[in-house]
């Protein structure tokens, strides 16, 4: 038997198992357990190794990501954690950048931070910019702040000193001293949690690390064990929100870097797709239970960040959230799913999001106590769903349900038949997403109108169409098992890790003997924490550099040898082709500095193959007919039916119509036509006489 591929995604709503086997795939989606989210894992990874017909035991590659971190400060359940700094600096997160993401509004609510400044503590100490001592570390001080910790329950604490990031000597030994002092206590310092400059970001990074340390490694440990219990001698793999998988080990000690891993499979496994159907310029769309993800895709690989917020208080708006400073694949990301709950807001108007029934209780139609209408609730009522299929079955929905939570909620306040309801609530959250959409390329300097939509994640297929035409987007890709997207992104993704360092730098006195230094102990760093990366190994440096003076740095890619004096002109002249790419002109003779350095180690990527060139001929009768209540008509019409397994590559079929498959399903409205390509993705093209 050869080696099975197993990837777990674990959501607010569902967990998606996927198992690989050559070139068979299984899949299947189960309601989230959230008091112990291994139980949905281990019942679906059972499922799904018994329909291929094999065990754990058989399993050579197990690759898993969840929304735990991230729920977990969202909903603020994760562990009471304390903040030790240095003297002077106790308020550093109120003060934060001393931003207002709201001008304007007098009554503004900054984001509640993690750590009441109750937990704060701070000791004597300090460093300078460089990294020289300026005045000596107080043990004593430090022994009883340990105290102070213990006595006020918490047990986690973040350790974040002014300019540790050049010097991590005083935040060590503070963890030694601990050590002695609270060994219950988990710790994480700032020179390895996130080794950067800006105290505001590198101390909020610090504290949400020690804020969902206790939870994840409890988890990842316990998952670990029970997936050895059941004979799987594969080691786990965590896909980090950069997009690459790291060991649990370091998954443990950096559980920060797991915030946004559910989204970046998705990602991935969208870049894996445009790559594969030379697909230059690309728009990822996942919609899940909870949360809608939108993502630039460029010649095949997501754009990337280095910084997101979390818990963002108003949406959109960049500043009311909590800054986590890591490597990051850059999307947008809005509380709109098929849990997301319909109202009226204060102006008697439909409001969708961004609170989720999630899945306990679940939307309406789930029959698990919820009362509130949803998303999925509206794609029920308007004929979208089929009630005895959905999620492979697993449990029947419940129509009249629906219905009446809509009529009661939104229909008749609004005087609105339950159809209009349903629809209303389906436009708002589609709108919703196509407006983030727009934010999100705006603010990257994009034109959508040259994209292809790829959608996956359980509703994306069934709102995809719908938001092309928002978008103006006039090609929507759906690829094979899109209802589990996210999971089967894990299985493109490679073992890798990336190493961050602020080290300070100007060009005008490059010393390549120290950033050579620098650069290798990163490198060695990275190849530690990359444990288990298989095949060729690769290796890339970058540094991050801007004009003197400025406030934002650009990536500049670096040599893997030992640099020598003269690269200093050659990183120049890199920086300045880059800084014209991006802002028409450079400043000739002006002053460049370093800030950081970055070093990326691990297995190459999974080679993304395209798909063979099959001939069109028209799809086979539809197997059924449902009534669809029509979003430019507003009226109901008899709408085909088709099973996905039944469309084979080449088949062609007018809209509108469904396709049907276990873990999605895909609407494909009056404006667009189908095409299966040879890889099975079912390929939308809007027609030139679409109004």
């Amino acid at each position: 038997m050869t080696g099975i591929g197993l990837a777990a995604d674990i959501g607010g709503t569902f967990t998606d198992i996927v198992a690989e086997q050559g070139e068979t795939r299984v899949s299947v989606k189960v309601l989230t357990t959230h008091g112990a989210p291994e139980k949905a894992l281990l019942e679906g990874a059972e499922t799904v190794l018994a329909r291929i017909g094999a065990g754990f035991e058989d399993v050579t590659v197990f690759v898993h990501g969840a929304t735990l971190a991230t729920n977990a400060i969202i909903e603020r359940k994760g562990a009471k954690t304390a903040l030790i700094a240095t003297d002077g600096f106790r308020d550093v997160l109120d003060i934060a950048d001393e931003s207002r993401f709201d001008q304007y509004d007098l009554m503004i609510d900054k984001p509640a931070q993690l750590v009441p400044r109750a937990l704060r503590f701070t000791v004597p100490e300090r460093m300078d910019v460089t990294g020289a001592p300026l005045l000596a570390l107080d043990e004593d001080a430090v022994r009883a702040v340990a105290a102070r910790i213990v006595a006020s329950g918490a047990v986690s604490v973040g350790v974040a000193f002014l300019h540790a990031y050049a010097n991590p000597a005083h935040e060590r030994r503070v963890r030694e001293i601990l050590a002695e002092e609270a060994p219950e206590l988990w710790v994480s310092l700032s020179s390895e949690v996130c080794p950067e400059i800006r105290e505001y970001e590198r101390t909020s990074t610090t504290v949400a690390n020690a804020y969902v340390q206790p939870l994840m490694a409890s988890y990842l440990r316990r998952l670990e064990s029970a997936m050895e219990a059941r004979g799987c001698r594969a080691p786990m793999r965590l896909m980090t929100s950069g997009g690459r998988l790291a060991g649990v080990d370091a998954a443990c000690r950096f559980p920060i870097r797991l915030v946004e891993s559910g989204p970046a499979g998705g990602a991935i496994l969208a870049a894996h797709i445009a790559a594969s159907r030379s697909e230059a310029r690309t728009l990822s769309f996942d919609m899940g239970g909870t949360t809608a993800k939108i993502c630039l895709i460029e010649d095949g690989e997501p754009l990337k960040a280095r910084t997101f917020e979390v818990d963002r208080s108003a949406r959109f708006l960049k500043g009311s959230g909590l800054p986590v400073r890591i490597p990051v694949i850059e999307m947008i990301e809005i509380g709109a799913g098929g849990g997301s709950i319909a109202r009226l807001d204060a102006t008697r108007s439909i409001a969708v999001g961004p609170d989720s029934a999630g899945s306990e209780p679940g939307p309406v139609c789930y029959g698990r106590g919820g009362t509130l209408p949803t998303v999925t609730d509206a794609d029920l009522t308007l004929g979208r769903l089929d009630a005895d299929r959905f999620a492979g079955g697993a449990f029947s929905l419940d129509a009249a349900g629906s219905a009446g939570a809509l009529s009661r909620d939104v229909a008749q306040p609004m005087n609105l038949s339950v159809e209009m309801a349903a629809l209303g609530v389906s436009e708002i959250v589609d709108e919703n997403m196509a407006n983030a959409a727009r934010v999100h390329a705006v603010e990257r300097g994009a034109n959508l109108a040259d994209h292809t939509l790829i959608a996956f994640g359980g509703a994306a297929p069934l709102h995809a169409a719908r938001v092309a035409e928002k978008l103006g987007l006039t090609r929507v890709l759906i690829p094979a098992d899109a209802g589990v997207g996210s999971a089967v992104g894990f299985l493109r993704a490679p073992v890798a890790y990336e190493t961050l360092q602020s080290r300070y730098m100007r060009l005008d006195a490059f010393d390549a003997p120290a950033a050579t230094e620098l650069l290798e102990g990163m490198a060695a760093e990275a190849r530690a924490l990359a444990e288990g990366a298989e095949g060729p190994v690769t290796e890339t440096r970058a540094a991050f550099m801007r004009y003197a003076g400025q406030g934002h740095e650009i990536a500049v890619d670096l040599p893997l040898r030992a640099l020598e004096p003269a690269d200093g002109e050659t990183v120049r002249a890199t920086f300045e082709t880059a800084y014209r790419k991006l802002f028409e002109r450079h400043i000739p003779g002006a002053a460049i500095e370093i800030l950081s350095w970055s070093v990326s180690v691990g297995a190459a990527s999974v080679a993304a193959v395209a798909p063979p060139v099959v001939a069109a001929f028209p799809a086979p009768p539809p197997s059924g007919e449902r009534i669809v209540f029509d979003p430019h008509a507003r009226e109901s019409r008899k709408v085909g039916v088709w099973d996905r397994s039944a469309l084979a590559p080449g088949a062609q079929l007018k809209g509108p119509a469904l396709i049907v498959e276990d873990a999605t399903t895909t609407y494909l409205t009056d404006r667009f036509d189908l095409t299966v390509d040879g890889g099975g993705a079912l390929v939308l093209e809007r027609r030139e006489d679409a109004a």
